[in-house]
Formats: C-alpha cells, sequence, structure tokens
C-alpha cells in the first residue's frame, strides 16, 4: 500500500518550475555574495575563520580565491535553471555550497542550512525531464510525470522546519513580545516604516502571528478550502521579512514551495502551457527503491531528531547556545557579550589581556564573545599561534552576557584553561557557567 502510494506517479509541472526558480535563486544567492561585499567581509577580510568543528580542513581559499569560487557556484546554479548537466550541476552546487557553510560560522543562518538540505534533496529528484537542455539534447529522458514521493519529500521537510520554529517561539520573551520589540528598535530609522514598527500592537501582531503562521502554514496549504488564503498571508509574511530583515533569497525561496501545493494542473496551465498534463494512475517500482527508502527514512530521521538534542543538554539553550545550531531556532533572541581572554604562560606565571581586533573582525569579535563553541576555538587557536612561537600558555576567559536587553550574567567560568577543554557536542561543556 505504501509502495503503490510513495511510486503512484502524478504530473510534474511543480517540479519542473521548482527547478528554474531554485536554480536562478542559487544564481543571485552565489553571485549576490560577491557584490554585496559578504564574501569579502566574511572569507577574505578576516585572517582566521570559525569552522563548524570537526570541519577545520575546510579553509577558504588565499587572496581572491573565494570570488572565484562563489562565481563558479553561481555558474552551477544557472546550469540547474536551464537543466544542462542536471545531476552534475546540483550535486557540485550542493558540495560547493555545504563546505563553504561548514567553513564558517560568524555569519551563521538557519536559510543557509536549508538551502544545504534542499539542493541535497535536490540531487534525487528528476528535475531535468522536461524544459530542460538535458531533455532537448537527450529526448529519451523526456517524462511529464514523476513519482509522488518527490513531492512530499519537499512538503515534509518543510513542515519540519516551521513545526521546530513555531515551537521555539513558545518561551517568554518571544510571547511578552521583549525580543521582538528589540528586534523593532533596531529598524527604527527605516525610512518611511520606522516609526511604525515601534507600535506595541504590531509587536503583539508579530509575536502571536509568527507562532501561527509557522505552525499552521504547511497545514492550510495541504487543506484545499484555506489554500489561497494561506497563499496570500504567506505572500504578504515573506515581503515583510525580504523588505524589514533583508534575508536574501529566502523569503522568495519559500514562496516558491507552494508550487507543490496547488494542484498540478493549475501549475501545469499556468507555467508550462505547452506541456501535456500527465493524468494516470501508473505505479513504477524502481530498483533501488530499498536504498532510496533508506536513505530518506535516516536523513528524516536525523532531520526530526537534532532539533530535539538541546532537550538532553543541561541548562536552556538560549544562554548555553549548545544545540541551538541546525534546529530551526530562528531569530529568537539577540544576544551580547562583554569578553575578555587572558594569555597566560605557563612558565612564567605571566599574564596579559588579548588584542581581539589584532585577531578578528568586528563580527567575529562579537561571535566570540557570546557563543560558547567560538570561544572555545578561538581558545585553542590562541594556544596554538603561541606553540608556534615556543610558548605554552593557558586561555582564560572573562565573559559576561545579556540575553534580550536584560542584565549582565558571568557566562564562561574565568578559573578554568579554556584551551585546555574538550569539546563534545552531545554534552554540557562545565565550564558554561549555570543561567540561574
Amino acid at each position: 500500500m505504501l509502495n503503490n502510494w510513495l511510486f503512484k506517479h502524478i504530473d510534474n509541472s511543480a517540479l519542473i518550475v521548482f527547478r528554474i526558480i531554485f536554480g536562478l535563486l542559487c544564481f543571485l544567492e552565489s553571485v549576490g555574495a560577491i557584490f554585496t561585499g559578504w564574501i569579502k567581509r566574511t572569507l577574505v577580510d578576516p585572517s582566521f575563520t570559525f569552522n563548524f568543528i570537526g570541519f577545520e580542513f575546510l579553509q577558504p581559499l588565499p587572496g581572491n580565491g573565494m570570488y572565484y569560487y562563489y562565481a563558479v557556484m553561481g555558474v552551477f546554479g544557472l546550469l540547474v535553471m536551464v537543466g544542462y548537466k542536471y545531476r552534475l550541476s546540483i550535486l557540485a552546487f550542493t558540495l560547493m555550497w555545504s563546505a563553504t557553510y561548514l567553513m564558517q560560522k560568524s555569519s551563521y543562518n538557519n536559510h543557509y542550512y536549508l538551502l544545504m538540505l534542499l539542493s541535497s534533496i535536490m540531487v534525487f529528484l528528476p528535475a531535468n525531464t522536461y524544459a530542460s537542455v538535458d531533455a532537448k539534447l537527450n529526448p529519451d529522458i523526456t517524462s511529464y510525470s514523476m513519482p509522488q514521493w518527490c513531492r512530499w519529500v519537499i512538503i515534509l521537510q518543510l513542515f519540519i522546519v516551521y513545526t521546530y520554529a513555531s515551537i521555539a517561539k513558545l518561551y517568554p520573551d518571544w510571547l511578552d513580545t521583549t525580543f521582538i520589540e528589540l528586534l523593532m528598535r533596531g529598524k527604527k530609522d527605516y525610512w518611511l516604516v520606522g516609526e511604525f514598527l515601534q507600535q506595541k500592537w504590531l509587536h503583539h501582531v508579530l509575536a502571536y502571528g509568527g507562532i501561527l503562521f509557522d505552525g499552521l502554514i504547511i497545514p492550510l496549504l495541504l487543506f484545499k478550502p484555506t489554500r489561497k488564503y494561506a497563499f496570500v498571508v504567506s505572500i504578504f509574511f515573506h515581503l515583510f521579512n525580504s523588505i524589514i530583515f533583508q534575508i536574501g533569497i529566502f523569503p522568495y525561496l519559500s514562496l516558491s514551495f507552494s508550487l507543490f501545493f496547488f494542484s498540478s494542473e493549475k501549475i501545469q496551465k499556468l507555467f508550462l502551457k505547452k506541456k501535456p498534463f500527465y493524468n494516470s494512475e501508473t505505479i513504477i517500482i524502481p530498483k533501488l527503491k530499498t536504498p532510496l527508502l533508506i536513505v530518506f527514512i535516516v536523513y528524516f530521521i536525523i532531520q526530526i531528531g537534532l532539533p530535539l538534542r538541546h532537550h538532553f543538554i543541561e541548562d536552556n539553550v538560549l544562554w548555553t547556545e549548545e544545540g541551538h545550531r541546525l534546529s530551526w531556532r530562528m531569530m529568537l533572541r539577540s544576544k551580547s557579550g562583554k569578553t575578555k581572554y587572558w594569555v597566560e604562560n605557563k612558565e612564567t606565571g605571566q599574564r596579559h589581556v588579548v588584542n581581539l581586533s589584532g585577531y578578528l573582525s568586528k563580527k567575529q569579535i562579537r561571535t566570540a564573545s557570546t557563543k560558547p563553541d567560538v570561544i572555545w576555538q578561538f581558545a585553542k587557536h590562541l594556544k596554538q599561534k603561541f606553540k608556534t612561537d615556543g610558548v605554552d600558555v593557558a586561555v582564560y576567559v572573562e565573559s559576561k552576557v545579556s540575553i534580550n536587553g536584560k542584565p549582565y550574567k558571568t557566562f564562561i567560568n574565568p578559573a578554568i584553561d579554556i584551551a585546555n577543554e574538550e569539546w563534545d557536542v552531545f554534552k554540557h561543556s562545565d565550564w558554561i557557567l549555570p543561567l540561574k
């Protein structure tokens, strides 16, 4: 029964149109990083980058290498869009994007993570079987249908993202609009809308509207009687985010997901009028059915499990950050830190404060003041730098952190040599002091 449902073929218009939009957005994200100066600020100017722990071998290319890297990635995005050498192009983009995502986390963004996941999923989808250069060059691959699982794998991924994003907002500083008010205060100077964004009633609308939107948008899009209304709300929601928060391609990528919720016939008539509409009940069980099912079952178990891991780690994730990344905890809090790094010569006992601006960019300094894994990495980096000069040092950190404008509290145990500690991604680090 499940096999028949998963492998029943349906019209593939939604996937074909999505491939075109997705490839274009991948191109715009890549070249946008060049022209907005993001690459310069994040990967070229800093002398040291904070990788995801375990991926230290991924380092920015020297000189102008990262500009060329992103330009090539943009080309692969265009090739995905037009459907030329699709499998190779989407695989290459996925690997290159994943590498640059894992290469640095000073500019950590859930949207970058989602793009990595989606491009990985697209590797498995037959998105080049129509309206593609591949289909023009090799008509044998032309198809007007796709297995039904191709649609539902996207929907399930979105359901996980939005559901966890909604649940994460159910905490006091969001519910009483403390964080929203703080967030909007930073937009006060926006032309035309700055003062409007300071209205208390709007903060409540944004806070509770955000919870409801994230929690209900997927079910409402799936339910035919509410689909059109949900789509209209989605347009306003994502355009608001695009204008106010300036978060790149994500709002437009999110809107493009709507293709998978409307009827295939409607998508075909609207975007692919020359394409024959597939309307059959054909079921094709592929030879690699079992490996395919295993891959996606394992994938979604990981996707469901990762956002839950902070519940098994001591203390509040808003404070410790342990279990925060890869968990769809989006735009939930504002943190500021006052942090000093002390280096102590183990032989002489002499201590001095590290001048952070001599090692890190302004954005990296902010990250190295509030994120414990980054604090740990920088302590290790300092120890290694001094070791190359023949000096064995201990690294101590004095840090006070404020969450959502609340009073500063001591964050790191100043008596512990952080550079001598080990990091365990699934365990609490005792040198992070308790919130209470």
